[in-house]
């Protein structure tokens, strides 16, 4: 045991003993107790930031800044050991047959996810761990089902993506206080397997989601210098791309990546999250209010404006621009409906490659032909850092334009209440990414379905039959609605269809939603996993 640390969980099991050991417990208490306070002081400053939005503070580029924005001479290190070409990238949730699968699937490398696309039970999380440290030594084969999963000989490149800053873990206290989320799950992947993917001719690589501020970048590049010397190894080993998939952040492109500068491996386009956060962070703002989701693609001003900004800021500085996900996946028993959906990824490749990015996503294996042929055919080399986009000239107000053709349809409505109710119930369950309706749902597509529902009763919407959309009119849908919910997936419990019905219908009559269903279920999660009631935050 290490002094002050604390496992508030009755799944204690081999997977946990393998990576919970007690040197690698001790390196998280060393993080926890040299970098907790400075993460409390940045979301403190995130709710500070709102309120100032809230009462009229516009967003913008940060003056104090502007030296960084307008210096051209300095640059990002130069691609790691296979992050050279990424014109592919799979992601994905940590489970062992995901993690072969993504491996094996062609792409250029894979994101193993413990955020979005994870529900973070403490097994999950643990396990997760396990997988990845297996897959590093090649160890991971096994046989399920009387199919065989093995290794291919050149498997994708790993990166790992943490939860971000905002997220505690309550199954782990150190000085009697909630672990970070984002350092558990960063802390044990590196720990227990940085020396080790050098020694392979590979390197410690990550994801940052989440972020709202340079500082947050600050905070993890200190977090990256203190891990290599506490482990020996040389500083800029770690390599990180930040996902810009919140409205402060895409003000602050430059900034992070000056500051992550020596581990900087790009930034990406969270789209979904994105949409997101133009809608939550801009809550007090009536003119922002969005038509159905499937309507606020990527091609709408807003969207295109944010595309092509970071696209120009990656290559200035020398780092990959990377293209976001095709959350499609193939429906396999409808040729025709299969052709239509999957030129429409093509389409979005196309897009993306042609605008000048470096790589894209993508959810599904069967997905990686179609985005590699687009890629290869007009990226010939291993990115387009060479494609300078000089031309782009984005202000504020084109980031923040909420023209987009489109109407609020009593089926958007629908489609947001069965999405969020199916998704919020599988991930209680411990599922955090499930196919509806043939694209691949995560926590970032759910948050859309619940803001945009609040959005709409907040703002007493119409939708274009001319009903406003109230509260009541919501209610009555999502009771409509659930009893379906089962129907288009077979996974949910009906004890987590009752908790997702009771939030979905306090969130949309609350002030302000809450900031990530995450955060709000996570008591749910911890309750499962055998946490006591004081160390849980409020199941809501």
């Amino acid at each position: 045991m290490v002094s002050g640390v604390q496992i508030h969980s009755k799944l204690a099991d081999k997977a946990q003993s393998i990576v919970l050991t007690d040197d690698a417990l001790a390196f998280l208490a060393a993080l926890h107790r040299t970098f907790e306070s400075t993460r409390q002081s940045l979301l403190v400053a995130r709710e500070e930031a709102q309120r100032r939005w809230d009462s009229g503070a516009p967003f913008d580029f940060n003056p104090e800044t502007a030296n960084i924005r307008s210096e051209p001479s300095w640059h990002c290190a130069p691609p790691a050991p296979g992050l050279e070409d990424r014109r592919v990238e799979i992601t994905g949730p940590t489970d062992r047959k995901m993690v072969v699968n993504a491996l094996n699937s062609g792409a250029k490398t894979f994101m193993a996810d413990f955020e979005d696309s994870s529900s973070p039970t403490f097994t999950n999380l643990v396990s997760g761990q396990v997988n990845l440290r297996d897959a590093i030594r090649r160890e991971i084969d096994f046989e399920a089902g009387g199919k065989s999963y093995k290794l291919s000989e050149k498997p994708a490149v790993l990166i790992v993506r943490p939860r971000g800053w905002h997220l505690d873990e309550p199954r782990l206290t150190i000085d009697n206080a909630p672990f970070s989320g984002s350092l558990f799950d960063f802390g044990l992947y590196f720990y227990h397997n940085a020396k080790e993917l050098v020694k392979r001719g590979s390197g410690p690589y990550f994801y940052l989601p989440k972020m709202e501020h340079y500082l947050e970048a600050r905070l993890w590049n200190d977090v990256f210098n203190f891990s290599q010397s506490y482990i020996g190894m040389s500083h800029g080993t770690i390599r990180a791309t930040v996902l810009i998939e919140t409205l402060p952040a895409v003000f602050n492109m430059e900034e992070i990546l000056f500051e992550l500068r020596t581990h900087s491996s790009g930034l990406n386009c969270g789209r979904w999250d994105y949409i997101f956060s133009f809608i939550k962070k801009r809550r007090a703002d009536r003119s922002a209010v969005l038509p159905d989701r499937k309507d606020v693609t990527m091609t709408v001003p807003f969207m295109d404006s944010y595309v092509r900004l970071l696209i120009q800021t990656c290559h200035r500085r020398k780092v990959a621009a990377m293209g976001g996900m095709a959350a499609q996946i193939p429906i396999k028993d409808d040729p025709k409906a299969n052709d239509a959906v999957m030129e429409k990824v093509r389409q979005d490749k196309l897009r993306e490659v042609l605008a000048g990015h470096d790589g894209t996503w993508i959810a599904h294996p069967l997905i990686n032909k179609i985005a590699l042929e687009v890629f290869n055919e007009h990226m010939l080399g291993p990115n387009q850092y060479h494609i300078r986009r000089e031309d782009v000239k984005v202000a504020a107000a084109d980031l923040l334009s909420s023209r987009v053709p489109g109407k609020i349809t009593d089926e958007g409505v629908r489609s947001n209440i069965s999405t969020s109710l199916a998704y919020t119930s599988a991930w209680i369950g411990g599922n955090g990414c499930i196919p509806l309706n043939y694209l691949m749902e995560d926590a970032a597509t759910a948050e859309i379905t619940r803001v945009q529902l609040w959005q709409w009763v907040k703002y007493n919407s119409r939708l274009d039959s001319g009903q406003y959309v109230t509260a009541e009119y919501v209610e009555k849908l999502i009771d409509e609605v659930a009893p379906g919910v089962k129907g288009i997936f077979a996974g949910v419990k009906e004890e987590n269809l009752k908790i997702a019905v009771e939030y979905l219908k306090g969130q949309i009559k609350r002030e302000w939603p809450s900031e990530f269903l995450t955060s709000d279920l996570m008591g749910h999660l911890a309750i499962a996993d055998g946490v006591e009631a004081k160390w849980q935050k409020s199941a809501l």
